[in-house]
């Protein structure tokens, strides 16, 4: 099963002290408080209501928790949304959360999902910097709701070059993970092992503990020595334990840590 986050705020040096408090809070797994920190703000400014409802979004892909919230935020965004970049994040949350509703088996809203990215894409042009998570979030549909790896594989790349190109490292974390996977799936175990080490790198070095322990548990599955897979999976089971069961969808792929 294949999962995202948000893109990346508060990752890099320039970022406001609240960003920065944000971010800490969101790497690890306390994404009830990092949107708390927006809550004020967020009543009057659209660019703090879509920060706050993603991370209530991203928590409830993590914990399968929370969906009343998330949605209250969400609209609350999408009430202060007033111009097309706004409108389009807006929808690409929407569809993110009506992805994750569907890919946990909450309730199926994959025609909702669809229609929400497809509504983003029509206001975010090519080059607009909330195209390459538009684009990543599309492959994920492709691939874990349509089946689709070949669509999937064509977004993913799109995304990657964007992320690239807006300098946004978590994002390409995300990219670099789910490419691997796609070449994983095809017996490509060089490049899945390249991409998953990748997307390692970049989280250990932005301090991205919440995603560390997938990251590890998809290396190990690229690794073909059974000792060095079996130390990722141990190290990826001490962080699964140490966040409290987060993400809870990794406890399938680790049995000593569920």
């Amino acid at each position: 099963m294949a999962h995202t986050a948000m893109s990346g705020s508060g990752t890099t040096a320039g970022d406001d002290p609240l960003q920065t408090a944000v971010w800490r809070l969101r790497s690890r797994a306390c994404w009830t408080d990092a949107a708390a920190l927006l809550e004020r703000l967020a009543a009057t400014d659209a660019r703090a209501a879509l920060q706050r409802a993603a991370l209530l979004g991203e928590r409830c892909l993590y914990t399968e928790q929370g969906w009343a919230a998330a949605e209250d935020a969400l609209r609350a965004a999408e009430a202060l949304a007033h111009n097309d970049g706004e409108r389009g994040a807006a929808a690409c949350e929407r569809g993110q959360l009506a992805y994750a509703a569907t890919l946990l088996g909450v309730r199926d809203r994959a025609d909702e999902a669809r229609s929400a990215l497809g509504r983003a894409a029509a206001l975010l042009p090519p080059g607009a910097p909330g195209r390459p998570l538009l684009d990543f979030r599309r492959g994920l549909m492709a691939e874990n709701l349509s089946d689709s790896p070949q669509a999937a594989r064509a977004a993913y790349r799109r995304a990657h070059a964007g992320a690239t190109a807006h300098s946004d490292p978590l994002l390409l974390s995300f990219t670099w993970r789910h490419l691997a996977g796609l070449a994983l799936r095809e017996g490509e175990l060089t490049e899945a092992r390249h991409g998953f080490a990748e997307s390692l790198r970049i989280r250990e070095e932005l301090g991205y503990l919440v995603g560390t322990a997938p990251a590890l548990a998809s290396l190990a599955e690229a690794e073909p020595d059974p000792e060095a897979a079996a130390r990722l999976r141990t190290e990826a089971s001490r962080l699964f334990r140490l966040l409290g069961g987060v993400p809870t969808w990794l406890a399938e792929h680790l049995p000593a840590a569920a």
